[in-house]
């Protein structure tokens, strides 16, 4: 089933499509500040100041400009596209009555949009890295403000920013497969998830509304910068707490909703 849902989904030219597109973000800003080499991005501080001192910088910037939107939008398509997609074909009805069991369905369902998200997350980082190597060259980790970071510092803080990253995306992509399922057609629920990204991120950067905001996976998805930032990462292990209870809560949804009736019926 997992080999079957890969096959036609993540293979498909609208994914190849959409993951290329993503990988181009990070090509395009790194040419954009290809004259800055070796120094400060302008004025401006954090990752996106540093991003042309090494091609690590660059690869974890492109990473922090995608994340708020761009990196979730397509996560949540890639999502909803695999829990929709066999009721769109027609082909649900014909997999419940083949020696299938929704359980089995859903657990191929999940990985393959756990897949989905991991491919995500690696081509912005993947593409960061490589045009970074190119035009920036491979150097120290540098932080404005504060001494290079070692070379265990660097890889410390670069796995726990992409696991944290990943696990953010995997809430975004158990919202959207929930609402595949709920929702009658594919289109609808890619929609729907895109709406939820825009007016949760709307709603994080309003402080009227911070104790709406606070229980949103939304609120909590950059929080890794902190980690490469002097004063020190903060809300890390609350926004994963956050992300867990997100996944879980979907997860528990899907499984009813596959268990006891059909997706959208």
């Amino acid at each position: 089933m997992l080999r079957f849902e890969l096959t036609t989904q993540l293979l498909r030219l609208r994914t190849v499509i959409v993951l290329l597109g993503l990988a181009g973000v990070p090509v395009a800003a790194g040419l954009a500040v290809a004259s800055s080499a070796g120094r400060p991005n302008g004025d401006q501080g954090g990752l996106f100041g540093a991003s042309p001192f090494s091609a690590l910088n660059h690869m974890m910037a492109g990473l922090e400009f995608t994340g708020p939107l761009l990196l979730p939008i397509v996560v949540a398509l890639l999502a909803a596209t695999v829990a929709s997609a066999d009721r769109d074909w027609g082909v649900l009805r014909y997999l419940y009555l083949a020696p299938v069991t929704r359980t089995r369905l859903l657990t191929a369902k999940f990985a393959a949009t756990a897949v989905a998200t991991l491919l995500a997350v690696g081509c912005v980082l993947a593409a960061g890295l490589a045009v970074g190597t190119v035009i920036f060259g491979w150097h120290p980790f540098h932080l404005i403000g504060a001494p290079d970071l070692t070379r265990g510092q660097t890889v410390t803080r670069i796995v726990a920013a992409t696991g944290y990253t990943l696990l953010c995306m995997l809430a975004m992509a158990a919202i959207a497969f929930m609402l595949g399922l709920l929702l009658p057609r594919g289109a609808e629920a890619v929609a729907a998830a895109i709406a939820f990204v825009v007016i949760a991120s709307v709603l994080n950067g309003q402080g009227a509304v911070h104790a709406v905001a606070v229980i949103l996976p939304v609120h909590y998805w950059q929080n890794w910068v902190g980690l490469f930032d002097p004063a020190g990462a903060t809300g890390m292990g609350r926004g994963a707490l956050v992300q867990v209870a997100w996944i879980a809560g979907c997860v528990a949804v899907c499984g009813l909703v596959l268990r006891r009736r059909d997706p959208a019926a």
